[in-house]
């Protein structure tokens, strides 16, 4: 479906190949294989994640994001902007009173009641699912369509894809690094291989040792994580800094601990499918490297 949010330009982005004055419509499919039409370019957004707020200002369509929930807090600018519940929970009356032309949601971040309730009030809605680090870019280009600001969109999408790039680059063939990915602490949240964290672990040359979960975020417990053998603990939930992290977990006095190396990373960078993931995959893939010269 990734692949359709890419390709499915069905009926043209605002071509100027129809008569002048005339605006064609847009039809793309979101990643629930779902064709979602928009008459005219967007004015009316409203994002329900966060990381869905920053990808519309990184589109160069801030301007019209009039809706989105709590905790969206950057850039700065979306802090100003209402709020409409949090990706959990949304006000569906809020929303209406907002009259968006244009909703985005998360697949897995949003309830999925919520968004049938929203389309049957009529709603446009185009539900999305970063898994890879190939559809951040892909987001702000299809945001940058809907909103008529494809050029602003585009560079922002390019200057991500060259950052990766790089990245790759540098980090290719480097020996493999068994990772346990802390998204919170209590309880012990981590990742399984299908999300979009694992695809940044894979760039810096970092094996997740829950990668086969079966469970796209599950609760572990301690004893399980252990057992996995982790040379390395990533995240930044629990610890605002890299001594606080890595306290955090020492102060359990496991003696298997003393040999694990601790990599804090901001929490916003690699837990929201935004530009600044970027940031986040550099200081993973620093990190690891780091901890290849420990082990040598």
């Amino acid at each position: 479906m990734r692949e359709r949010l890419a390709t499915a330009f069905v009926l043209g982005a605002f071509l100027g190949a129809m008569p002048c004055g005339t605006v064609r419509a847009l039809e793309l499919a979101d990643d629930r294989g779902a064709l979602v039409r928009l008459a005219a370019p967007a004015t009316r957004i409203v994002a329900l994640a966060p990381h869905l707020a920053e990808a519309v200002f990184a589109a160069g369509a801030g301007e019209r994001l009039v809706g989105t929930v709590l905790f969206s807090d950057y850039p700065e600018a979306a802090r100003a902007v209402p709020r409409v519940g949090d990706a959990a929970r949304i006000d569906l009356e809020r929303i209406l009173a907002l009259q968006p032309d244009l909703i985005l949601a998360w697949r897995s971040g949003n309830q999925a009641g919520d968004v049938r309730r929203l389309e049957r009030l009529g709603q446009t809605v185009f539900v999305t699912e970063p898994a890879r680090l190939a559809d951040v870019p892909r987001l702000i280009r299809v945001i940058g369509r809907f909103a008529g600001t494809a050029q602003s969109a585009e560079e922002s999408a390019a200057r991500f894809e060259r950052d990766i790039a790089a990245l790759r680059e540098r980090h290719a063939g480097r020996r493999p690094v068994r990772v346990f990915y802390e998204i919170w602490h209590q309880p012990l949240l981590t990742v399984d291989g299908r999300h979009l964290i694992s695809d940044v672990l894979r760039l810096c040359g970092g094996t997740n040792v829950f990668a086969d979960a079966g469970t796209l975020t599950p609760n572990v417990a301690l004893e399980s994580v252990l057992a996995a053998q982790p040379e390395a603990i990533v995240g930044g939930a629990s610890g605002a800094t890299a001594d606080a992290f890595a306290t955090e977990w020492r102060r359990r006095h496991i003696r298997t601990l003393e040999s694990v190396s601790f990599v804090h990373v901001e929490a916003d960078w690699m837990q929201r499918a935004s530009p600044r993931l970027a940031q986040g995959a550099r200081a993973v893939c620093e990190g690891l490297e780091r901890v290849r010269a420990l082990r040598g």
